[in-house]
């Protein structure tokens, strides 16, 4: 391909090794890092080099793009990988990392001379394995045709929301949208949890709503999760309490009450506390039990 590139994907988690693979497959030549080497290996197959070290990874790369758990995760991994990092590398950034959490990862790009590019992603497992993720961007024009075929690897649209990727559009945008799946969520977890505790049959519910107003594509996959007893992540639960932390934190620090937000928070540090963080985050439904296998 006319626009092959090298890219350092580092991070090889649900979204990390999904994107990585889609980049191999488009042509891109990829090196990938992850702390647990062991899940990056199979990555090899597709034909990914498996880097020892964040700058092994990022050494000589055209776009870094980091798929990390969170803000501190990706300041700690782009630090060590500092040594092979060269100016004018374009960056990346696809972690939810709130809007405390961006500020030093946007400082640590400034002070190495990479372009910065806030992109955070709407979509989990699926959508990052088709390759149909959408990608939320903040970054300067200038360069951006750089970044069209890594983008449309990994997406199936890109929605330019600033030309400043420290300004935190994209970021809070992220936010926002976060906030309402995680309330579809938890609206779809405990509607289930009340048919389950008044003797209604869950299907009977879903045939209520059908082909109305009220229903849509993402109470039936989070239904067919919880009445299959299916908890395969497609979105860890540990990562959506993450996030739902900085929706509240974000509603907080700009004079927002998210009360709905904060009680979500806690649903799913009680599931977590259950035992349910690796589990899909709609394990949000053993919240609403005292016995946590209901």
């Amino acid at each position: 391909m006319a626009d092959r590139l090298e890219v350092a994907v580092l991070g090889a988690g649900i979204m990390g090794a999904a994107m990585a693979r889609n980049l191999c497959r488009s042509g891109h030549a990829v090196r990938i890092w992850n702390r647990t080497r062991a899940k990056a290996e199979p990555l090899a197959a597709d034909g990914a080099r498996i880097a020892d070290s964040p700058a092994d990874a990022v050494r000589g790369a055209d776009v870094v793009l980091t798929a990390l758990y969170d803000g501190p995760a990706t300041l700690e991994t782009m630090t060590a990988a500092a040594p092979g990092l060269r100016p004018g590398t374009r960056w990346l950034q696809s972690t939810t990392a709130g809007l405390d959490g961006l500020t030093p990862l946007a400082a640590l790009a400034a002070a190495h001379g990479l372009v910065f590019y806030d992109a955070p992603v709407l979509g989990t497992r699926g959508p990052a394995e088709q390759g149909t993720l959408t990608v939320l961007a903040a970054g300067p024009r200038e360069g951006r045709e750089t970044l069209t075929s890594v983008l449309d690897a990994v997406g199936e649209r890109t929605l330019w929301v600033a030309d400043d990727g420290a300004s935190g559009a994209a970021t809070r945008l992220k936010l926002v949208c976060n906030s309402w799946v995680l309330t579809l969520t938890h609206g779809t977890a405990e509607a289930l949890a009340l048919a389950n505790g008044l003797g209604v049959d869950p299907r009977s519910f879903l045939d209520a709503v059908a082909g109305g107003g009220l229903d849509c594509g993402y109470l039936r996959a989070k239904s067919s999760a919880i009445i299959d007893g299916d908890y395969t992540p497609n979105f860890a639960l540990t990562t959506a309490a993450k996030d739902a932390r900085l929706i509240v934190e974000a509603g907080e620090a700009n004079g927002v009450r998210l009360d709905v937000a904060e009680a979500g928070a806690n649903r799913f540090a009680r599931a977590e506390a259950r035992g349910h963080g690796e589990a899909d985050m709609a394990a949000t439904y053993f919240a609403s039990f005292e016995d946590h296998s209901a």
